[in-house]
């Protein structure tokens, strides 16, 4: 115990303790601000998230003069915003409606699909396509916890089958994870997570008696007609696949691809180049009737870019903390799937939860003497044929099944959380506070389920 408090304090000596009261200050205006002083939040949120951002910021680069941290978030946040502003403007431009009654089956299907579809196009993109249609549906009868169970299944859970599907797993892909690997080793552990999920959301959702699912007026007069769908915007689509296969073009996986070479990575600035500039020209030739039907505008996609600035250089010490306390040989022995479950999951809920699993991952591996920088190191890891056998893919599947599953359980654990809150509360949705979502939603719903995989996959290793 001694020895733990030692290693602590040394951990507090390399980087002060109060660096992480910006983060703080920042996570609890997220909370509080739309609550307790809604008119001063919403006008001066752009500055509050900057000001915070570049205090710790400026503390890394002129007081420390640590400017690899600093780099390296810079890096992430640029791919982080161009991604998730690309896609929002590409699906922004798609107009899909469902013309059929909204009952509980019929938003379990969406949701299902919107599942499936996010291991294609990424649980953001699967979002931002979906939740106009499914707000449009609903129209009648929409509720805040029909958008908080979207959240938990296209925006988070659904994209456990692929790379593609979460920023998390495109890391680790990133990083030498077979692209495969997660639909091998993660297969049974999403249908678990998705049934479920979507059993609460039908019996939830049968308790809505509005109207008794009194279809919308435009629906009316086809009713006794077979489902129909709008489908305006299918140029979009084209932009939209660019968008997404520049994914692709990473120059630490690609040799020969332009790039930015700092301290022994390999910055990609071609990817996102092409994905703006996609961007820019599906805008530019998007369909007015599609936008006009999606009551498009920047406004969302802004608070996402401003709020997650602040997000990503906050939150810099809160990582580097954690990891240099748990990375000490003290803590070697605690580092076990259990352990790697539960913990990358708190803090994948409560800050980002893609650099939250390369920081996991980091520390799994540093134990067995294994580096994250290394791909032939990683494949061993994932494939469990490292000296230490099968126990280094468990935790892998403990890692990756925690930072995908417990982003969901804040606004701020995963990029589309946020914007799909955004989304909705432009349309009319007053969506639950910060804490209101966690207490009402997340303990009562997701934690049970959260729990079950535990038990099932990683403790007692039955699927």
């Amino acid at each position: 115990m001694l020895n733990n408090f030692i290693l602590l304090v040394q951990a507090q000596h390399a980087l002060p303790m109060f660096l992480i009261i910006p983060f703080l200050i920042l996570i609890g205006m997220i909370a509080a601000g739309p609550i307790f002083f809604g008119h001063f939040w919403e006008h001066n949120y752009k500055t509050v998230a900057v000001v915070l951002g570049l205090t710790v910021l400026a503390y890394y680069l002129f007081v420390l003069g640590d400017f690899h941290m600093p780099i390296h978030t810079m890096a992430e946040y640029i791919t982080f915003a161009v991604l998730l502003s690309s896609l929002y403007i590409a699906a922004g431009g798609i107009y899909l409606n469902v013309n059929t009654n909204a009952t509980p089956a019929v938003n379990v299907a969406l949701v299902a699909v919107g599942a499936i579809l996010a291991n294609f196009i990424g649980t953001t993109g699967a979002s931002l396509l979906l939740i106009r249609p499914f707000i449009r549906l609903n129209v009648h009868r929409i509720k805040p916890y029909q958008i908080v169970f979207f959240i938990f299944i296209v925006s988070n859970a659904g994209g456990l089958l692929t790379p593609l599907g979460d920023p998390p797993l495109f890391i680790g892909f990133i990083k030498g994870v077979p692209f495969f690997w997660t639909l091998q080793h993660l297969f049974t552990p999403w249908i678990l997570s998705i049934a479920l999920l979507c059993l609460l959301f039908f019996l939830v959702d049968r308790r809505n008696k509005e109207t008794e699912y009194t279809p919308r007026p435009e629906v009316v007069a086809k009713i006794n007609e077979k489902t129909e769908f709008l489908f305006t915007g299918k140029r979009n689509l084209f932009w939209l696949a660019i968008i997404i296969g520049a994914v692709f073009l990473d120059p630490n996986v690609i040799d020969g691809l332009p790039h930015i070479y700092y301290d022994g990575a390999k910055i990609s600035f071609l990817r996102e180049i092409i994905q703006l500039s996609a961007a820019f020209l599906c805008y530019r030739f998007s369909s007015k009737t599609a936008l006009a039907g999606n009551h498009f505008n920047f406004h969302p996609i802004l608070e996402v870019v401003f709020l997650f600035f602040g997000i990503f250089f906050t939150m810099m010490p809160a990582l580097q903390l954690s990891a240099q306390i748990a990375s000490s040989p003290a803590f070697a022995q605690y580092i076990t799937p259990n352990f790697l479950y539960w913990s990358t999951g708190s803090l994948s809920g409560f800050l980002d939860n893609a650099p939250t699993y390369a920081n996991f991952l980091s520390l799994a591996m540093a134990k067995f003497d294994l580096s994250q920088g290394n791909v032939a190191d990683v494949r061993q890891f994932a494939a469990g044929t490292s000296s230490a056998g099968i126990e280094t893919l468990i935790q892998l599947e403990a890692i990756s099944l925690a930072a995908v599953l417990f982003g969901a359980f804040t606004y701020i654990g995963n990029g589309p959380n946020f914007m799909v809150k955004a989304i909705a509360e432009s349309a009319g949705i007053k969506m639950p506070s910060f804490f209101a979502y966690i207490l009402r939603f997340s303990i009562p719903f997701l934690l049970p389920i959260l729990i079950l995989v535990w038990f099932l996959v990683v403790h007692l290793r039955i699927f």
